[in-house]
């Protein structure tokens, strides 16, 4: 405790007054919506979605101009809600184009901290769209970007030990180097193409398994508003959006969060494709027509293959050993033992869809269809009563309509959709501004328990689209300029059993946020979260587990403030705990002590952080967004007692060259190994090397 009182003092200069004033905003809220999205699926480590938030750099060199933007452009910013792309997009409507970007003080949800957040991206005029420009010329011409980028962890890890005499079990074939590169083409943001090229740690590099390098390759060719008619083309990999996501829904699907009026999924239907998650993309092709200035046609096709755990024939009779059975489809990505190799590339998957979307200046409705074929048949490896209702099979087909309309302030959107065995799941939501200082956002779900959708990301409490009834409201309050409050409750129903929940059941849970935000250089703001949800727990007598309520309790203080130009400091404070009603409470706290050095008219700056945690257990967890190297995302958790570290040097003092270093360590206190299984350590510490070269051409 001496050591969290001596962090708890670099909070003190938070409280003097203001030495400078910079335009530049204190904090960035694409940190919290990663955060909080792997909160909610309890996971940790490295976010695979690395380039959702890539189209900042190009708006950086290239603002966004606010009269010519659509619901998607806007979208694209990634900065924006979805109540204030709603209210800006009226106000066009009501009082025509902007004159200067300062005029968005008059759009009643433009707070004076957004606009200082997006003014970096956008502009007012510029943004006409030039159809002359020759396919020849944007191949030729534009911005190209190349990335190197290099991670491993120093201390030895079991997976990399020979096995001991008696045993058993499986290394890593691989080293412990993780490698990646990416080379990118861009001509504004109408044309890009290049190459992704990953290997994990533990994964071969030109040997075994990975003869030609890399253990996953991407490539892709992505053309964007080409003409009138030509809205978008895809080559290679690509990613696909369709309404609220109850179908597909390709890349970063964010869910509850403190953007609490962020509930709406308005993802463009078809982008490039360029991060490294190896599971949710499309590769083949796919292009989005306007048969007429309002109707618009999309059609794709994809075949690629899947990883996934193959059973064995039991059966000598060559016709029935030939109807392969898969148990599951591989989400990881991860090829590094002879048994993830095995269910490398294993199977298949033809997918085939259209969407056709009737567009106007108030709003859209779209009809979309979906096949997918796999050449080996899903089925139950040990079926259960929870997972009766799941997909089985190798054909599927879901089709939907989905909506948004506009209405003076208010935003009704939705979408229903129908899988093959007739099950219907629906999604509406309403986003409402119900006065200058006081948004709202509404949304109703239902989820069949027999529901199937192979790729379905809709925004809910869990993911898949299935099992699940409920309903949300959040609002945000502006009482003063310098104020803001945002909370939200969501409360549901799973009406059959889940995994580790041998019952129906129920949940709820609520935040609340209460934001200070002051000049141009300071923002806090107290957060409360409390979830309270059923688990299996196990019972000290008897074989069957207890279905218990587990109550999961936060509370955050969070600091930013710039002292002077080139320094920032952010301090955070954790505290919370984790209850039921048989297992003993864990509590915990967590504090950290962030330094943001970017001096202007200097190459060098750095980031860096000191953390102390204590808690009682894995079950009372902290997360926290850590800066790291540039389309790169860390989110640790902080639990048990100890302390963490890191600091990220960026250099930028040779044209066109930008070189990143980190190094990061985790050290335990209250244990004598780190982590278990293959990435097991024989000691208290783990620490991670990296660094990474961009160079623009």
């Amino acid at each position: 405790m001496r050591q969290a009182f001596s962090l708890l003092l670099t909070i003190l200069p938070f409280l003097g007054n203001a030495q400078s004033d910079t335009l530049q905003p204190v904090s960035s809220p694409e940190e919290q919506i990663i955060e909080d999205y792997l909160q909610s699926i309890e996971a940790e480590g490295d976010f695979d979605f690395n380039t959702i938030f890539e189209e900042l750099e190009y708006f950086r060199d290239n603002p966004l101009d606010l009269n010519g933007a659509n619901e998607g452009d806007l979208q694209a910013l990634k900065l924006l809600s979805d109540i204030q792309i709603l209210d800006l997009i009226n106000y066009r409507r009501q009082a025509g184009d902007l004159i200067s970007v300062y005029e968005l003080q008059a759009i009643p949800s433009f707070d004076l901290l957004t606009i200082r957040r997006i003014l970096p991206f956008v502009a007012v005029g510029g943004g006409l769209d030039d159809y002359q420009t020759s396919l020849g010329k944007m191949l030729a011409q534009g911005k190209n970007e190349l990335y190197l980028r290099w991670f491993r962890i120093l201390e030895e890890q079991q997976g990399y030990t020979p096995l001991g005499e008696g045993q058993t079990g499986s290394r890593y074939l691989g080293d412990p180097n993780q490698f990646y590169m990416r080379y990118k083409h861009s001509y504004s943001n109408r044309l890009s193409y290049g190459f992704t090229a990953e290997k994990d740690r533990g994964e071969e590099f030109f040997k075994g398994s990975n003869p030609y390098g890399f253990d996953f390759y991407s490539a892709h060719l992505f053309l964007k508003d080409y003409s009138k008619r030509i809205k978008a083309i895809a080559l290679g990999d690509y990613a696909v959006s369709f309404g609220q996501g109850l179908i597909l829904f390709s890349g970063f699907g964010a869910g509850k969060s403190s953007a609490v009026m962020n509930i709406k999924r308005t993802a463009r239907t078809l982008r490039p494709y360029t991060s490294v998650n190896e599971a949710n993309f499309q590769r083949g092709a796919a292009a989005t027509i306007g048969l007429s200035d309002q109707l618009e046609l999309t059609a794709l096709a994809s075949l690629r293959n899947r990883g996934a755990n193959l059973l064995e024939a039991d059966t000598t009779d060559l016709e029935e050993a030939e109807l392969r059975q898969a148990t599951s489809l591989d989400l990881a990505g991860l090829h590094r033992t002879p048994n993830e190799i095995a269910r490398e590339n294993a199977i298949q998957q033809l997918t085939l869809g259209g969407q056709l979307k009737w567009n106007h200046s108030l709003g859209h409705i779209a009809l979309n269809t979906l096949y997918e074929n796999l050449n080996a048949d899903l089925t139950q490896f040990r079926p259960a009563p929870f997972n009766q209702f799941d997909f089985t099979g190798n054909t599927l087909f879901n089709v939907s309509l989905d909506y948004s309309f506009i209405f003076q302030n208010f935003n009704f959107f939705g979408e229903t959709a129908r899988s093959a065995n007739g099950a219907m799941a629906t999604t509406n939501g309403l986003l409402m501004g119900l006065d200058r200082r006081v948004d709202l956002a509404l949304l109703v779900r239902h989820f069949p328990r027999d529901y199937q959708a192979l790729n379905a990301i809709p925004f809910a409490e869990t993911q898949g689209g299935q099992n699940e009834t409920g309903v949300y409201l959040g609002i945000e309050a502006r009482p003063h300029p310098n104020w803001r409050l945002s909370a939200y409750f969501d409360t549901w129903r799973h009406p059959w059993l889940r995994f580790n929940i041998d019952a129906p059941s129920t949940g709820y849970e609520y935040r609340a946020r209460l934001t200070y935000f002051r000049k141009r250089d300071f923002e806090a703001f107290l957060e409360v979260r409390d979830e309270r949800k059923a688990q299996n727990v196990d019972k000290i007598e008897g074989n069957n587990d207890a279905i218990v309520e587990r109550q999961v309790f936060q509370t955050r203080l969070h600091l930013a403030k710039k002292v002077a130009p080139s320094l920032e400091l952010r301090s955070r404070i954790d505290v919370g705990f984790t209850d039921n009603e048989i297992n003993e409470r864990q509590e915990g706290f967590a504090i950290y002590q962030d330094v943001l050095f970017k001096p202007r008219g200097f190459p060098l700056s750095f980031t860096a952080r000191y953390a102390l945690f204590d808690t009682d257990g894995f079950q009372t967890r902290f997360y926290s967004f850590e800066n790291n190297l540039l389309y790169t995302y860390g989110i640790p958790s902080y639990f048990n007692r100890g302390s963490r570290y890191y600091i990220n040097l960026r250099y930028r003092g040779i044209r066109n060259l930008t070189l990143e270093a980190r190094i990061a360590q985790t050290f335990w206190k209250n244990q004598d190994t780190f982590g278990s299984g293959n990435e097991a350590i024989n000691g208290q510490t783990r620490t991670t090397v990296g660094a990474q070269i961009k160079y623009q051409f």
